[in-house]
C-alpha cells in the first residue's frame, strides 16, 4: 500500500461545558462535516458485574470547507450530559454523515451505559451510516485472482503503521482517564486516535475512484440504489448537497472578488452559479455516498448488549450447576438395592469413591 499521508498538527479542542467556544466549534463542526472519526476512552474497569464510565469521547471532523483537522475532546466528566445527549444522538444516525470506527461498537455499549446512569434513559441504540476500520483494511489488501485471502485481524496501530506509515503509540491506552486534568501527552494521544481514521478513509476513498467503481455505478443504477436514509440527500433540488455546493460556491466567489484588482491582466470567468457549481460537488458526494452503501454497516445494539456479559455467563453457569446437582440428588435418592461395595453381592465392605460415600449418605 502506498502511503499518501503527511503528519500534520492536530487543532486539539477539549470541550468541558456547552458555554465555550470549543462547544460552538463542535456544533458548527458537525453540521458542516460528511465524515468524521469516533473514539472513547475510559478507565479499566475490574469490576465484571458493570460497563466502565466513558471519560473521553473523540470526535474528529473532515469540514467541507476548510483544511482545518478539528478534533474534539468531550470531557464526558465536566460536562453535563443530558446537555449533549441530543446533539450526539442525531449525529449516530444522521444520514448525511459516515461514521469512522475501530470496533466501536463496544464503545457505544460503554458510552449508552454511562449516558443512561446520568438520566439519558434510551442511550445510544445505533450508529448509521458506519464503516469499520477493519473492513477498509480488507478492502486495501493486494487481491489474487482465483485465490481466497483470509482476513487479518490487526490493531489499529498496526493498520496505521502499514497504511500511513506512521507510528501510533498505545502507551497511554490503559491509563486512568477518569483523572483531571488529562495530561497533554493523554491530549494528543485520543486526538491521534480519532484523526487516523480520517487519513486511513482517505487512502481507502482514493483507491475507490481510481478504479472508477463509484462513479460507474452511480451512473448505471442511479440514485434508487441508496438506502432511504442516503437518498434523503438526491432528493434535495438539482440532487446535491447543500453545504457542499453553498461553501464551494462561497469560496469560489470570495476568490473572484479577491481577483478584480488583476482584472486589466487577468481575463475573468463569469460569476459562479449554485446550479452550476453543484455538478461539481455532486461527485464528490455520490462517491461517499456509494461508498457508504456498498462498505457501510450498521452498529445496532440489542437489549442483550446492556447487560455486562459476565453477569450474564455467571447467572447461566450458576443456573446450570444448580440443575446438575438437583439431578445428582435425583438419582441418588432413587437408588434401590444393597450398595455396590455390599459383601452379599460380591462387595468387599469398603466404599471406593465419593459417589459411594453419596450413595450410603442418601440411604441413611
Amino acid at each position: 500500500m502506498e502511503p499518501t499521508v503527511q503528519k500534520q498538527a492536530l487543532r486539539i479542542q477539549l470541550v468541558t461545558s456547552i458555554n465555550s467556544p470549543e462547544f460552538t466549534y463542535l456544533n458548527h463542526a458537525l453540521t458542516h462535516s460528511s465524515l468524521i472519526g469516533l473514539d472513547a476512552e475510559w478507565k479499566p474497569n475490574r469490576n465484571s458485574s458493570t460497563f466502565p464510565t466513558v471519560s473521553l469521547l473523540q470526535i474528529a471532523c473532515r469540514l467541507a470547507e476548510s483544511d482545518d483537522l478539528p478534533v474534539f475532546l468531550l470531557d464526558l466528566q465536566a460536562i453535563q450530559l443530558p446537555s449533549v445527549y441530543e446533539l450526539l444522538r442525531e449525529m449516530f444516525v444522521s444520514p448525511d454523515v459516515i461514521k469512522l470506527g475501530f470496533r466501536f461498537k463496544q464503545d457505544l455499549v460503554y458510552l449508552s451505559s454511562t449516558f443512561r446512569e446520568q438520566g439519558c434513559d434510551a442511550g445510544f441504540d445505533r450508529v448509521e451510516p458506519y464503516i469499520d476500520i477493519n473492513a477498509i483494511y480488507q478492502y486495501l489488501q493486494p487481491k489474487h485472482l482465483g485465490r481466497r485471502i483470509p482476513k487479518q485481524t490487526k490493531s489499529l496501530a498496526s493498520i496505521c503503521k502499514e497504511v500511513l506509515e506512521i507510528s501510533l503509540s498505545k502507551e497511554l491506552q490503559c491509563s486512568d482517564w477518569s483523572l483531571r486534568p488529562l495530561s497533554e501527552e493523554q491530549k494528543a494521544y485520543a486526538a491521534e486516535d480519532a484523526h487516523c481514521l480520517l487519513e486511513i478513509f482517505k487512502v481507502f476513498h482514493a483507491k475507490v475512484v481510481k478504479k472508477g467503481n463509484s462513479l460507474q455505478h452511480l451512473n448505471k443504477r442511479g440514485s434508487s440504489y441508496f438506502d432511504p436514509g442516503l437518498k434523503q440527500m438526491f432528493e434535495i433540488p438539482n440532487g446535491h448537497n447543500m453545504v457542499t455546493r453553498t461553501k464551494f460556491v462561497e469560496a469560489s466567489n470570495m476568490i473572484r472578488t479577491t481577483m478584480r484588482e488583476l482584472h486589466s491582466n487577468i481575463q475573468m470567468t463569469e460569476e459562479v452559479d449554485p446550479v452550476k457549481a453543484c455538478d461539481i460537488s455532486k461527485q464528490v458526494d455520490n462517491s461517499l455516498l456509494w461508498i457508504a452503501r456498498k462498505y457501510g454497516e450498521k452498529i445496532l445494539l440489542k437489549d442483550s448488549d446492556k447487560k455486562p456479559k459476565s453477569s450474564k455467563k455467571k447467572a447461566k453457569n450458576t443456573s446450570t450447576a444448580s440443575e446438575g446437582k438437583q439431578k445428582t440428588v435425583e438419582i441418588l435418592q432413587d437408588w434401590q438395592g444393597p450398595p455396590p461395595w455390599d459383601p452379599s453381592i460380591g462387595g468387599d465392605g469398603c466404599p471406593k469413591f465419593l459417589c459411594d460415600v453419596m450413595v450410603c449418605f442418601f440411604r441413611s
